[in-house]
C-alpha cells in the first residue's frame, strides 16, 4: 500500500478571508490524519490572491500544532526567495518543535510573477548554478558537522529530510545526482511527468540519505458521490486556473455549473492538459484513475490536491481518495 499524502496552498475562496483558510488548513489536517494520511505539506507562492500559503513555514508550524502524527512539511520552498541560512534556522526551529515530523521539500521556481520576485529576493541576476549550491549549503547547515563556518542555531544536526521538487527533467536530474527523493508537480504539469521518472530512476546515484529512488507524484482527486457532483466542484478549481492562465488571479471561486462546456475549444484543451493526471467523479471513478495512475507511473507515494470551495465537500473528497486507497491497495 503506498502513502498517500495532501497538498495544500490554502486557497483563500471568494466571500472568505485568509483567517478562515488557515483554520480550513488545520481542519483538514486533522481529518487526513485520522484518514491515514502520511504528510501534509504547504506550497509556498507569494502575491496570488486566491493563495494563503506564502508564509509558508510559519503556517507550518500552524498545522504542526493543530496534529499529532502527521508528517508536515513544504510542497515546496522556493529556494532562490530565501537565505539557506535563513530556511536552516527556520526548518531546524520546526524540527526543534515538533521532532520527527517535518520535511522540507525545495523547489527553485519563484512562486510569483517578476515584479513579486523581485521584491522578494531585490536581485534577479543569479546564476544557473546556484540552486545545486544552495541545496547543498542548507543540507550541510543542518548536519551534524557542517563544512562552513556559520552555524544554524536552531538547525546545525536538525537532518530534517530534504525532497527535490520540480514539473521538468531538471529537478528529475539533480535528485537523482544527490540521492535525495523526488516529487514531481503532474497535479499541474503533466507532460514531462513520464521523461522525469525515467530520468531520475535510471540515473540515482544512491546516498547517505537512500539507497535507491523514491519517487512521490502529484495527483488530483475532486470526488463526490456521484461524478455528475464532483464535476460542478471541479469547476472551482478550473475557473482558478484560467483566470490564472489568463493573467486575471482570482480567489477561488463557487462551482459554477456548465463551466467547462462553456469554455472555447483552447481553452478547454488547455484546461484539460493541465488536468491530465487528475480524477473527477464518484468513488468509483476515482478507484480506478487512481488505480491507472499507479500502475502506469509505478509511484512509490501519491501527493493528492484538491481546491474546492465549500469546506464540506473538500474533506468529503479526500475521505473518498483515503477510500480509494484502501482498495487499490487490496
Amino acid at each position: 500500500m503506498i502513502p498517500f499524502s495532501v497538498l495544500d496552498l490554502s486557497p483563500i475562496v471568494e466571500g472568505g478571508s485568509a483567517s478562515q483558510s488557515f483554520a480550513a488548513s488545520a481542519a483538514l489536517a486533522r481529518h487526513a490524519e485520522q484518514l491515514g494520511f502520511h504528510r501534509y505539506w504547504l506550497a509556498e507562492h507569494h502575491g496570488m490572491p486566491g493563495i494563503a500559503s506564502a508564509a509558508t513555514s510559519i503556517l507550518i508550524g500552524h498545522v504542526a500544532a493543530a496534529t499529532s502524527t502527521i508528517r508536515v512539511g513544504s510542497g515546496g520552498i522556493m529556494l532562490p526567495n530565501h537565505s539557506p541560512l535563513v530556511i536552516a534556522e527556520q526548518f531546524g526551529t520546526l524540527e526543534a518543535l515538533y521532532p520527527g515530523r517535518i520535511d522540507l521539500g525545495l523547489g527553485r521556481a519563484p512562486g510569483s510573477d517578476p515584479s513579486t520576485s523581485r521584491a522578494l529576493r531585490r536581485n534577479l541576476d543569479t546564476d544557473p548554478d546556484d540552486f545545486p549550491r544552495d541545496v547543498l549549503e542548507l543540507i550541510d547547515l543542518m548536519s551534524d558537522e557542517p563544512q562552513q563556518r556559520v552555524r544554524a542555531v536552531p538547525g546545525q544536526g536538525a537532518k530534517v529530510p530534504v525532497w527535490i521538487l520540480g514539473s521538468s527533467l531538471y529537478g528529475a536530474q539533480l535528485a537523482a545526482m544527490l540521492g535525495l527523493p523526488y516529487a514531481f508537480a503532474s497535479h499541474f504539469a503533466p507532460q514531462q511527468m513520464m521523461d522525469a521518472i525515467q530520468v531520475y530512476r535510471r540515473t540515482f546515484k544512491p546516498s547517505r540519505f537512500l539507497d535507491k529512488p523514491h519517487l512521490m507524484l502529484g495527483f488530483s482527486v475532486f470526488g463526490a458521490d456521484t461524478d455528475e457532483e464532483a464535476q460542478l466542484l471541479a469547476s472551482s478549481q478550473q475557473q482558478a486556473v484560467v483566470n490564472l492562465r489568463s493573467g486575471r488571479p482570482s480567489r477561488l471561486p463557487p462551482p459554477r455549473p456548465g463551466y467547462r462546456e462553456s469554455l472555447d475549444p483552447g481553452t478547454r484543451a488547455m484546461l484539460d492538459s493541465i488536468q491530465a493526471c487528475a480524477a473527477i467523479g464518484s468513488p468509483a471513478t476515482v478507484r480506478e484513475k487512481l488505480h491507472r495512475f499507479i500502475e502506469t507511473t509505478g509511484a512509490d507515494e501519491l501527493m493528492i490536491a484538491c481546491a474546492m470551495h465549500d469546506q464540506d465537500a473538500r474533506l468529503r473528497s479526500y475521505e473518498i481518495a483515503a477510500q480509494a486507497r484502501e482498495v487499490v491497495a487490496a
